[in-house]
C-alpha cells in the first residue's frame, strides 16, 4: 500500500474574504517548494484539534512556495470550520497531505463554470488556468449575498482580463442561479463544471441531464449528496455480508450488515487512510483486483465507476459474494 507523504506547513496569512470567509496562505515549515497542483485539487488539513478537513486550493498556482486555501464558517457543522476561524492560527503549523485532485479540467471545446458559495473556491483556480490558456469559457456564480461570496474582485479582473463572462448572482437581489438557462445556452461541445452545496449540484445534475444529456458535467461535493442507497437499483451498501479479499496480505474478513469495508478492514490494516467516511473526499480510494464493487461515493464519473476498477471503500459496497482489495 503506498503512503501518502504529509508535509508540515506554516500559516503565514489570514484573511477576511466575504462574510464568513476566511483564506491562509500556507507555506512548507522548512522553507521547502510545495507539490506542483492543478486547478480542482485540494489538501487534507489537520488542525490543531486534530479534526481533518479538505479544503480546495485557490492561490496562484504559479507560487511554488505557498498554498491558499479558503473556509467558510459552517454554523452547523461539525467544529472545524470554527476551530479555523475562532483559533490564532498565523505562525502555528500545520499537517496536511496532498495535494489530491478528483475534479480536474479535461479536454474540450468550451467550459462553462457554476459555482455556489464556498465552491467557488476550486472553480475561481480552473478561471484562472482557462484564462491563461485563452480559452473559452464563462462562469456563473451564486450566493446568499454579496458580502458573503468571496473573491468577486479576483474574479472582475480576470474577467476583464480574459474578456470572459462571469454572472454573479447574489440570492437576496437577483435569485437563485437560473440553471436550466445556463445549460442551455452551452455551446455544442461544452464541459460544465460545478462545485457547491448538495441541492445546487443536484439540481444542475437532473437539469443537464433532461435539458443537454449530451454535454460533459463535473461536479465536486464537500459535503456528502442526496442519493440514497439503492435508489438507481443497486443493492444497499451495508445489506448483506460478504467477503474481503487483501491481496498483499492473503487475509480475508466478512463485511456484516451494518459494517463498512473500511471499518472491517481496519481491523487488520489499521494505517488504511481515510477522512470524511462519507465518500465525498477521495482519502480512501482504493484499487479493486476482483469482484463488483458498488458505488455510493461522489468522488468517481460514471466512466471511473463502469471500470470498477477503483472504489471508495467507506460508502461502498460489493455485489458479488467476494471483493479483491489492493491492500
Amino acid at each position: 500500500m503506498t503512503t501518502e507523504a504529509e508535509l508540515q506547513v506554516r500559516v503565514l496569512a489570514a484573511r477576511w474574504e466575504a462574510d464568513g470567509v476566511i483564506s491562509l496562505r500556507l507555506a512548507r515549515a522548512d522553507g521547502g517548494q510545495l507539490p506542483p497542483w492543478e486547478p480542482g485539487a485540494h489538501v487534507e488539513v489537520v488542525l490543531p484539534s486534530g479534526r481533518i478537513r479538505h479544503y480546495s486550493l485557490c492561490g496562484d498556482r504559479g507560487d511554488p512556495y505557498s498554498y491558499t486555501i479558503a473556509v467558510l464558517r459552517e454554523l452547523a457543522g461539525r467544529g472545524g470550520s470554527a476551530e479555523i476561524h475562532d483559533t490564532a492560527l498565523v505562525g502555528k503549523e500545520l499537517l496536511i497531505r496532498g495535494p489530491r485532485n478528483h475534479f480536474a479540467l479535461r479536454p474540450a471545446g468550451s467550459y462553462v463554470l457554476v459555482a455556489g458559495g464556498i465552491g467557488v473556491t476550486p472553480i475561481l483556480s480552473m478561471a484562472r488556468e482557462l484564462a491563461a490558456r485563452g480559452a473559452d469559457w464563462r462562469l456563473h456564480y451564486g450566493g446568499r449575498s454579496l458580502e458573503s461570496m468571496a473573491f468577486l474582485p479576483d474574479l472582475d479582473r480576470l474577467a476583464c482580463a480574459a474578456d470572459a463572462a462571469v454572472d454573479v448572482r447574489p440570492q437576496d437581489r437577483s435569485g437563485l442561479l437560473p440553471l436550466e438557462e445556463i445549460v442551455e445556452a452551452a455551446p455544442a461541445g461544452a464541459a460544465i463544471y460545478g462545485c457547491g452545496p448538495a441541492a445546487m449540484l443536484d439540481a444542475l445534475r437532473a437539469v443537464a441531464g433532461r435539458v443537454r444529456p449530451e454535454l460533459d458535467v463535473h461536479f465536486e461535493l464537500f459535503t456528502a449528496g442526496t442519493t440514497e442507497p439503492g435508489e438507481d437499483g443497486a443493492p444497499d451498501s451495508h445489506a448483506r455480508p460478504f467477503t474481503v479479499v487483501l491481496a498483499q496480505t492473503g487475509e480475508t474478513v466478512e463485511v456484516a450488515d451494518g459494517t463498512t469495508i473500511l471499518e472491517a478492514v481496519r481491523d487488520l490494516v489499521p494505517e488504511v487512510p481515510y477522512s470524511c467516511e462519507e465518500g465525498f473526499c477521495g482519502t480512501c480510494c482504493t484499487k479493486v483486483l476482483g469482484g463488483s464493487p458498488v458505488h455510493r461515493d461522489t468522488v468517481l464519473d460514471d466512466d471511473e465507476r463502469a471500470a470498477g476498477d477503483t472504489m471508495m471503500i467507506c460508502v461502498g459496497s460489493c455485489s458479488s459474494a467476494e471483493l479483491v482489495l489492493d491492500l
